[in-house]
Order: structure tokens, then C-alpha cells, then sequence
């Protein structure tokens, strides 16, 4: 079992940025695959971004491409996720999840390959 909390959100105004983490504890020995999804009121959940276990590959949404940037340290068991040049389609329940793997370099984009979830952390981008 891995456990997932993230943290970083709020509410910001649009251009600002906010840093989300996501801090996993238990079996973290094993080899995970990171996503980083959103969902916004009345809408189905959305791929924003991964990161490779190695965190050599990284991949986002064409929504969020050049504005965000999903990283990793393994030796501190957290993803971040480094959100720039905010927008109001921005604000969304923002997820981060993971994916057990044999595949240092895999990443995922659909959230069925996602083994763990966190609660998720609220982002709130005013105009």
C-alpha cells in the first residue's frame, strides 16, 4: 500500500504560480510511475502530467504544456508539480496518483493505469 498527500494549493490569481507537492509513505520501495490529474466541477478527470520513475521522462496535457512542470525526488518520496502563468480553466481538484511498474521510463496518461490516488488538494485561479 502507498499512501498520497498532496499539498500547495489555494487560490491565486491568474498569471500567478503555485507549487504542488505530493508526499507518498509506505511501500515506497517499490518502483512507481507519477500523474498528476485535475478535475473541475461537472467535468470527468483529466491527465495534467507524468513523470517516469527514474524521472528521466516527463509528458503533459497540451493544456498545461510550457506552464507547468511535474519533478520528482525519490529520496524524499515526493512529486512536485510547478504551475506558472496560472489560468482560470486552471482552478480543478488537482490529484496526484500512482502507478506501480517494472518500467524505470514508463509514464501513463489514463487514469485506470493508477494504482493509488490522493485526496487531492484545491486549486482556485480568479480572474
Amino acid at each position: 500500500q502507498v499512501q498520497l498527500v498532496e499539498s500547495g494549493g489555494g487560490l491565486v490569481q491568474a498569471g500567478g504560480s503555485l507549487r504542488l507537492s505530493c508526499a507518498a509513505s509506505g511501500r515506497t520501495a517499490s518502483r512507481y510511475a507519477m500523474g498528476w490529474f485535475r478535475q473541475a466541477p461537472g467535468k470527468e478527470r483529466e491527465f495534467a502530467a507524468a513523470i517516469s520513475w527514474n524521472g528521466g521522462r516527463t509528458d503533459y496535457a497540451d493544456s498545461v504544456k510550457g506552464r507547468f512542470t511535474i519533478s520528482r525526488d525519490n529520496a524524499k518520496n515526493t512529486v512536485y508539480l510547478q504551475m506558472n502563468s496560472l489560468k482560470p480553466e486552471d482552478t480543478a481538484l488537482y490529484y496526484c496518483a500512482a502507478s506501480s511498474t517494472i518500467y524505470y521510463s514508463d509514464i501513463y496518461y489514463s487514469p485506470t493505469n493508477y494504482n493509488y490516488w490522493g485526496q487531492g488538494t484545491q486549486v482556485t485561479v480568479s480572474s
